[in-house]
């Protein structure tokens, strides 16, 4: 495998997947609600420069199809996880919290299960808008802390919530395209 700079990206988005929690524990808030800012948007556009630099200069590679999608899920699941424990576990944060951990561990289950066949399971342009929404909405989260506004707080949720129903509507879409595989006996 070739280090190309687009499979340097994304496991540095990995890496600062990892490491995010930490920068609760290094730092007190606001300085680390400002740290996980900037970390969370820039893990979040090299999501995107990753996938551009590929295309454009022709570096795509088996490796980067893998671990391009393992960082972004991490990155917003840990995001997930940090938001919940900040914000005390409240009803509507954590309700879309399941929602969004759910999908993700679902349709990545039913990628590797159907394997080949999973080629049916291209990113939609909906699950495109669900990640942005869902990065937009871990930020403004993120950012709460650096505001202490209810209406910060609101606007957050309330882009979590939308974030949510995204999810869910991409996840049952993919669903119902695998269904006809799920459907095959296996021959006994």
């Amino acid at each position: 495998m070739t280090w190309t700079l687009p499979n340097i990206l994304s496991v540095l988005r990995l890496f600062a997947a990892l490491l995010f929690p930490l920068i609760y524990f290094v730092w007190d808030s606001p300085t680390a609600d400002l740290v996980a800012v900037l970390v969370f948007v820039g893990a979040s556009i090299t999501d995107w420069v990753d996938g551009y630099i590929a295309r454009a200069w022709n570096q795509t590679s088996r490796f980067g199809a893998m671990v391009d999608p393992i960082a972004d899920k991490a990155m917003v699941l840990v995001a997930l996880l940090v938001v919940v424990a900040q914000f005390g576990m409240p009803l509507w944060i954590t309700l879309a919290a399941g929602v969004i951990v759910f999908r993700e561990v679902f349709v990545s289950g039913l990628r590797e299960f159907l394997g080949a066949s999973a080629r049916q399971l291209q990113v939609t342009r909906l699950a495109k808008w669900k990640t942005t929404v869902q990065m937009v909405a871990l930020t403004v989260l993120l950012a709460h802390g650096l505001f202490a506004s209810a209406a910060v707080e609101v606007l957050g949720t309330g882009l979590l919530l939308l974030a949510a129903g995204l999810t869910f509507v991409t996840g049952t879409e993919y669903f119902l395209k695998a269904w006809p595989h799920l459907r095959e006996e296996t021959g006994k």
